[in-house]
């Protein structure tokens, strides 16, 4: 405001200045222009009519300027009263006192700044002090700074730890990604290998019966084995139709067994009398005896084909006769007979009696307190 009056009072002064040399100027033309007019010479009365208009002209401006002067020391000295009450209100004795205080530029930027960061700083401690947080915290019991300074190393030293421990995993999670990446390109250079492992796995699987492709569960040596039961059961079954009178053959079956086991290698015997198959675990004891005597026979025989026709010479039967009846008995017994007819030798371990007349050569063992001995005869063949 001091700076604005200040300025306002010299631009005052300079116009005063101004109106009042413009007013004196006035006043000594006034004066001349009242001695009265020089009485014009040889001039025409028309001229001597538009100067005097134009002194007239003038002497109204003139007029005007001596008002606008006037009125300009007013306001003039209107300002210097205003000016001093400024002065004495700012604390000055009087203007010139003042503008001797007046700041440069400068420095009032400075005290400006300086006063906006105070008021700054009194908003932001207003707004702290409004915060019922610190008030709550100076409530609070005194901190402890030694269990605050315990608590910050301990914490420190986790960080430590934890820091550490993330940069091992770190560098293990980069060692893993290049071994998944040696890996994954191991994995891709073993890909034909793997298929070629897959499929001879599974060939394996399947000639080891053990691959869900393989229904029967049937191992490859099973699948040869039930070739050669094939042509054991059909020459076998010569022989048995004949100690059975007609009525049981064997036939071979690759059924599926039940459960966990394996098939290929079943058999059946085939009944005449009631054209079914029945299960070998269903013949009574002498059935049964027949049924693997002439499997046995079978067997000597699809052998000595396979080995380029040499014959089993020898054949031992233990046991087994007894279970058998009569008619039965002399049946297997014409069978064995017709062995020895194309001279191949049948030895029969039996307790049976009837078998004594049957069987003309005979190796008795006969049991004495002092052990046991051996005693050769022969007996007469009946009819």
């Amino acid at each position: 405001t001091h700076a604005a009056r200040l300025a306002a009072r010299e631009e005052a002064a300079r116009r005063s200045a101004a109106r009042s040399a413009r007013r004196d100027a006035l006043r000594a033309e006034l004066d001349a222009l009242a001695t009265g007019p020089a009485p014009a010479e040889g001039g025409d009365l028309a001229a001597r009519a538009a100067a005097l208009a134009e002194h007239a002209d003038a002497l109204g401006a003139a007029a005007e300027a001596v008002r606008a002067a006037e009125e300009s020391a007013g306001r003039l000295k209107l300002a210097d009263g205003r000016l001093a009450d400024a002065a004495y209100r700012a604390g000055f004795g009087t203007p010139a006192q003042a503008a001797a205080a007046l700041l440069d530029p400068a420095s009032l930027r400075q005290l400006q700044d300086r006063a906006d960061a105070w008021q700054a700083e009194e908003s932001a401690l207003a707004a702290a002090l409004a915060d019922p947080a610190p008030a709550a915290a100076a409530a609070l019991p005194p901190a402890d700074p030694e269990a605050t300074a315990a608590a910050l190393e301990a914490a420190t030293r986790r960080l430590r730890a934890a820091s550490g421990a993330a940069e091992a995993a770190a560098a293990r999670c980069a060692q893993l990604d290049a071994l998944s990446a040696d890996a994954a390109r191991r994995a891709a250079a073993l890909a034909p290998r793997r298929a070629e492992a897959h499929r001879l796995a599974s060939l394996a699987q399947l000639a080891a019966g053990t691959s869900p492709d393989n229904a029967y569960r049937m191992r490859l040596e099973t699948y040869v084995l039930a070739a050669r039961l094939e042509q054991v059961a059909a020459v076998a079954s010569a022989r048995l139709h004949r100690m059975s009178a007609g009525r049981y053959s064997l036939v071979h079956t690759d059924a599926r067994a039940g459960g966990r086991g394996r098939s290929g290698l079943g058999l059946h015997v085939m009944d005449a009398w009631t054209g079914r198959p029945r299960d070998t675990a269903t013949l009574s004891g002498g059935e049964a005896f027949f049924v693997s005597l002439a499997l046995a026979l079978g067997l000597a025989d699809v052998v000595a084909q396979e080995t380029g026709g040499r014959r089993l010479e020898t054949l031992f039967i233990d046991e087994g006769f007894g279970s058998l009846d009569e008619q039965s008995l002399d049946e297997v017994l014409d069978v064995l007979d017709s062995l020895r007819e194309h001279d191949r030798s049948v030895a029969i371990v039996s307790h049976v009696p009837d078998l004594r007349t049957r069987v003309p050569a005979q190796l008795e063992v006969l049991k004495t307190r002092h052990g046991s001995t051996v005693r050769h005869h022969t007996s007469p063949q009946t009819a």
